[in-house]
Formats: C-alpha cells, structure tokens, sequence
C-alpha cells in the first residue's frame, strides 16, 4: 500500500508541474508571436490549466476505467464549488460581479445539464463530445467578445533586451517538460489510484470521486487561498466556475471523441445530481448578497461534507 501511496502522490506532483510548465512555455512562446495576453488567458492558460484532469481522463479511458474518467470530472467539479470555494469564503469576502451570476454561472449549469442529458443512456460517444466541444468554443467566443476590452494580466512576460537564444530554447524546453510530466504523472496518477482501489476492495467510483478529484482540485485550492489571503479574491468564483465549465465541455468532449466513455449508473442517478445541486446553490448565495463570505463558505463545506459521508458510508 505504502508504494501505492507514493506513486500516486508522485503523480500528481508531475500533473501539478507539468500543468504549470506547460503553460509557462507555451504562453512565452505565444508572446512571441504578439498574441494578446487576452487570447493567451482565454485558450493557452485556460487549456493548460485544465490538462492535468484531461490526461488523467484520458489514460482512464484507454486504460478502460470509466469511473476514473467521469468521477474525475464529476468529482472535481464538487470539490471545486463545494470544498475549494467553501474554504476560500473563510479567508476573504469573494465580491460577485454581474458577468460571473449572468455568464459563468449559467454557462456551468447549462453544461452540467447537457452532460447529464447525454449520459442518460450510459455512455458518452463521439458526437456527444464534439457537442460539448463546439459549446466550449461558443462559449469562449463570447468570453471574447464580451470582455476584449478588459486586461488579463498573466504570469509570464517576455523582456525584449533579454530575450536571446537561451530564453527560447528553454521556454521549448518546458514546453516539452511539461507534456512529459503530464504523460508520466498522469499514467501514475491512474496507475496509483487502481492500485489503491484494488488493495482498499473500494470501486474506481469511489477513487475517482474522492482521491483523484480532490488531487486534481489541489491546484485550485492552493491558488484560491492564496489569493484570499492577499486580498485578491475579485475572480476567485469566475475562475472556479470556470474550471468547472472547461472540465466538462473541454475534458470530457476530448476524451469522448477520442474514446467513447461508459459511464456508471450510480454516477448518473447521484453524484450528477450532487454536481448539479451544489452548482445550484451557489446562485441563491450570490443573489441574496453582492458578496460571498464566512457564512457560505460554511453552507458550501457542510454541502461538501455531507456528499462525502454520503459516498463514503
């Protein structure tokens, strides 16, 4: 068990690292190029971000554990509204802004409600991907256009005095470094957690909902909180939400396309109705108040908690 435990936490560490130095790279690389930090933030961030859940997905699929790809996804994106907002609301009061209740908020309920349609019948297969898929670039085009005037302000800059030969073979390089770790950690990660599974007699649901969705959340949380603690919590739920829109629409229509997903039943008739629910929840919190704070990071951590007593018991 011990030497399960250490893959999988090696694992993750890749898919953390892999992520970062993914977009990193490629960020610098798009710079390069005069691409506005707002198509980079758009696309290039928002994808790398989301590519440690996509290869975990991924490798589920080809690895023929279904549980692991959807209760990845599922899994995540309660932890994110769930455990990850809830905790953030109990370090800093998260100002809700008119484009986060209108946009976010609905575009992630509705892709939530889309997925739900599509896996009634228990599988996930190519066309129903691309429909994520083709919804995921709508959306972005209308992020686009709605918010072309406003600054993203990235990570990563390029200087012009310093930016010689050696910066542009490394920004390659972890380019490449990054697609390497997400690989390895990625099969490790799944590799782990089977392994997990099996010495622990628990379901790859269980796994999937608990040990891969929360490691996959980690990211998240440790930014979110972060963030707080500096005072800076004004995208905290848009990016949360966000993250949940791309986990469904970009994750589970690529992984679908490529390889079609069975999908459990108890997956459908439970956990996508708790998915739905929490996301649910957060509108009443952001209409009756301008601000999230202590008091729904509490209603949000006993939602969590509950869902967890609930698939654990």
């Amino acid at each position: 068990m011990i030497l399960e435990i250490i893959v999988l936490i090696l694992g993750l560490v890749l898919l953390i690292l892999g992520g970062d130095l993914l977009v990193q790279g490629a960020s610098r690389i798009a710079l390069r190029f005069n691409v506005s930090s707002m198509v980079i933030g758009l696309t290039i961030v928002a994808f790398g971000t989301s590519a440690p859940e996509l290869l975990v997905s991924l490798n589920a699929a080809f690895k023929e554990a279904p549980d692991f790809a959807m209760g990845n996804v599922v899994g995540s994106n309660i932890s994110n509204l769930g455990l990850v907002l809830g905790i953030t609301c109990l370090f800093g009061y998260i100002p809700i802004h008119k484009g986060t209740a209108a946009r976010d908020w609905l575009t992630a309920m509705s892709s939530g409600i889309l997925l739900f349609f599509f896996a009634r019948d228990g599988k996930l297969i190519l066309w129903e991907g691309a429909v994520l898929f083709a919804c995921l670039i709508i959306y972005l085009i209308i992020l686009f256009v709605k918010t072309r005037k406003d600054q993203i302000r990235l990570d990563y800059s390029i200087d012009p005095e310093k930016d010689n030969r050696f910066e542009k073979t490394k920004d390659f390089f972890l380019l490449i470094l990054g697609g390497a770790c997400l690989y390895f950690g990625s099969n490790w990660f799944i590799d782990g957690a089977a392994d997990i599974a099996t010495d622990l007699g628990v379901s790859q649901r269980i796994i999937g909902l608990t040990i891969l969705a929360i490691g996959t959340s980690l990211p998240e949380l440790f930014t979110s909180v972060i963030a707080a603690r500096k005072g800076e919590t004004d995208l905290a739920l848009g990016n949360l939400l966000g993250s949940n829109i791309f986990n469904v629409l970009s994750i589970l229509g690529i992984t679908s396309m490529i390889h079609p997903l069975d999908i459990n039943e108890i997956i459908i008739s439970s956990d996508m109705i708790w998915m739905l629910g929490i996301t649910l929840c957060i509108l009443p919190l952001m209409l009756l108040r301008k601000r999230l704070g202590t008091p729904s990071g509490i209603v949000l951590l006993v939602i969590y908690s509950l869902y967890m007593v609930m698939i654990l018991k």
